[in-house]
């Protein structure tokens, strides 16, 4: 186990995590230092490609698991979704640093080739897909919804550097060693799709355009006009699983 990141700091944890006691059935068991985390891994064909999602700071595994596993299978995908560490069925602590750190049991976990994946991101969830494209730049593409660009300046939404006994120059070194997201974008050439909502009440639009412009592979930008934060995926259904689709579709093998 790696030192202990300033990340890891318990009021962190306390103001940025929002986890939920809820075990789903099946559990796919990912073994990281210190944790296992509870994950779900709905598989249609062992070849197929296999979506991984990593869900918001404030839900579970479980909430995805009426008909979004099988709305992925019908786009010829299995569907991994990952669980962080205290949330759901897991055993630790949520801690930022060290959550950082389980994204490459939790891809290494599934088995597969890393061109048969795509990673897929929501909310603060962003965070570990786009750790996950660093680590592994030859998944088959990268879906960002509801992203983050810049984790510092949500940080610093919550918290005051004091707080955890640094200075704001501290955490930004801090955070940059840990994540540096227009670092990881530009580096990633693959296919990115990046989905928002134009009025997200929680993280602002100017994240995915943020996102968009340091892309340094293929990337197409939705922002949808109707929807917020937390209801994207269902006020958006039809044309939000559409664009899905179509750009699983236009992956090479």
């Amino acid at each position: 186990m790696s030192e202990p990141s300033l990340l890891d700091h318990p009021v962190i944890s306390q103001r940025y995590f929002f986890p939920r006691q809820v075990s789903v059935p099946e559990i796919f068991w990912v073994d990281c230092p210190a944790a296992r985390l509870a994950c779900y891994y709905h598989v249609i064909d062992p070849k197929a490609r296999t979506i991984v999602h990593f869900h918001g700071n404030g839900e579970v595994v479980a909430d995805y698991l009426d008909g979004f596993p099988e709305l992925i299978g019908r786009m010829g995908c299995n569907c991994f979704l990952a669980e962080f560490r205290g949330y759901g069925g897991s055993t630790g602590t949520p801690q930022l640093g060290r959550m950082l750190e389980d994204v490459k049991q939790t891809i290494e976990s599934i088995g597969q080739p890393v061109g048969k994946l795509v990673i897929f991101g929501r909310s603060v969830g962003s965070l570990f897909a786009i750790k996950a494209a660093e680590l592994f730049p030859d998944i088959a593409g990268l879906i960002l919804e509801s992203a983050v660009a810049d984790p510092l300046e949500r940080l610093l939404l919550r918290l005051h550097p004091e707080e955890i006994g640094t200075t704001a120059e501290g955490l930004k070194e801090a955070v940059m060693a840990a994540m540096n997201t227009q670092h990881s974008m530009e580096n990633f050439t693959k296919p990115t799709l990046i989905l928002h909502t134009r009025h997200d009440g929680l993280i602002d639009v100017s994240h995915a355009e943020r996102l968009a412009k340091w892309c340094g592979g293929p990337v197409q930008l939705e922002i949808f006009e109707q929807g917020n934060h937390n209801d994207i995926m269902f006020v958006n259904g039809p044309r939000y699983f559409s664009l899905i689709n179509e750009f699983l579709n236009s992956l090479q093998e």
